[in-house]
């Protein structure tokens, strides 16, 4: 249709995808600017960016314990009183599953009859996590400001901002430690008829109103910014999908802080304003990456058409979605530049401190490589008593061997 519509204005048969406009510009990137262009991208795992994902497994878990257990005097709490905590009960499942898992992170935690502790060097740690969060306040105010800055209304449900605190990395009592010391950027308010409480922005900035894309012209002309593509390995593009990538690099780029009102949504250039939207929210993130599902919620409040969480997939060299740990992970690319570490330019001091947290925590917790070999070399030795002997009865002696060690094992992962 609008290939009808645009012949019909030029009065000319088309020639193929590059014949002429009446602008002078290419036809195929007339016609982008037009209609929306359904282009499918293939999913290629990145072994890399996976890895930088599953370094924090168990970390918030612990983390979040860590934290109820330094808030109590003496940085010490009884077992009754921390398993009662509701956040406890839904993290772990159970108490007695709390109880397992602090057990078993004893780098972290000192269990005992008398309650739970933490350990030196946790203490350690989490004393310099506090003075990184105060020697960093000022930029986690500017972020939180621009978090609200990117919505229509300038304001979030206290809810959303906690789907986002961690990867914000706003302290556990951020409303008390910094919402309410910047009565000048912020307030509470919960509208009538809304049983949520809300977070809204009291003044905006110009200043702030800039994005990392926009910063990154160095004072150049942002009319038509590209976004930086990288792919992973062996990730192969057909010539129609390069074309379109180049002619949807060079639309115009308008700033996530703008007002979009004027788009059409069904067009490539509003396109690129949504992935610019989570461009820069992605950036606001102290590991420029979040899960899908915290942003799944924001639609209206972003201005964002419906199925808006497509653009990852559409833009497999901008977002990188990882599958582990069973769920999806939306990583931006161009903040790891091909590896599993951050680029020092994109690091945050908080980032670095979570490292340590994991090397602990990886340190307490059985290695799942370690299993997996006993259970191999297990097997090995399973195989060559059935390939030697090749008779009933010895094959029967090595099944009852085999169920007596799995269960033996299986008491002792207990």
């Amino acid at each position: 249709m609008a290939w009808r519509c645009l012949r019909a204005a030029t009065g000319k048969r088309r020639r193929g995808w590059w014949g002429a406009a009446p602008s002078g510009t290419p036809l195929f990137a007339a016609e982008q600017r037009a209609t929306l262009v359904n282009v499918k991208l293939k999913w290629v795992k990145d072994r890399a960016l996976d890895a930088v994902v599953s370094r924090e497994r168990h970390l918030r878990t612990a983390h979040h314990l860590l934290d109820l257990v330094s808030s109590r005097p003496g940085h010490r709490v009884s077992r009754s009183d921390l398993l009662a905590e509701r956040s406890v009960q839904r993290l772990c499942g159970s108490a007695h599953s709390a109880l397992e898992f602090l057990g078993r992170c004893h780098t972290l935690f000192a269990v005992s009859r008398g309650g739970v502790s933490l350990t030196g060097a946790a203490l350690d740690l989490r004393r310099r996590e506090v003075d990184c969060l105060c020697a960093t306040e000022h930029d986690l105010v500017a972020r939180l400001r621009r978090l609200l800055m990117l919505t229509l209304p300038r304001s979030l449900p206290l809810h959303t901002i906690d789907l986002l605190r961690w990867d914000l990395g706003l302290p556990s009592d951020y409303q008390a430690s910094i919402v309410r010391r910047y009565p000048e950027h912020f307030a509470l308010e919960q509208p009538e008829g809304d049983e949520r409480v809300w977070l809204r922005l009291l003044s905006w900035d110009d200043l702030l109103a800039v994005s990392e894309l926009e910063k990154s012209a160095d004072g150049g002309d942002t009319t038509c910014l590209p976004f930086p593509v990288s792919f992973t390995r062996g990730f192969g593009l057909r010539s129609k999908c390069m074309d379109w990538l180049r002619e949807w690099q060079a639309l115009p780029y308008t700033s996530p802080y703008a007002d979009a009102s004027h788009l059409d949504r069904r067009t490539d250039v509003s396109e690129k304003r949504n992935v610019g939207v989570f461009h820069e929210l992605l950036h606001l993130t102290v590991a420029k990456r979040t899960e899908r599902q915290n942003v799944s919620n924001m639609r209206k409040l972003l201005g964002m058409p419906q199925k808006f969480t497509k653009v990852f997939e559409r833009h497999p060299g901008i977002f990188y979605l990882s599958r582990v740990l069973g769920t999806q992970t939306v990583v931006l690319r161009e903040a790891y530049g091909g590896g599993s570490q951050l680029l020092e330019k994109h690091a945050h001091p908080l980032v670095a401190i979570r490292e340590e947290y994991s090397t602990l925590l990886r340190a307490a917790l059985p290695p799942r490589t370690r299993r997996r070999k006993r259970h191999g070399a297990f097997g090995k030795e399973d195989e060559g008593c059935v390939v030697e002997e090749m008779n009933p009865n010895s094959l029967s002696e090595c099944i009852v061997t085999a169920s007596a060690q799995m269960k033996q094992r299986m008491r002792y992962d207990r």
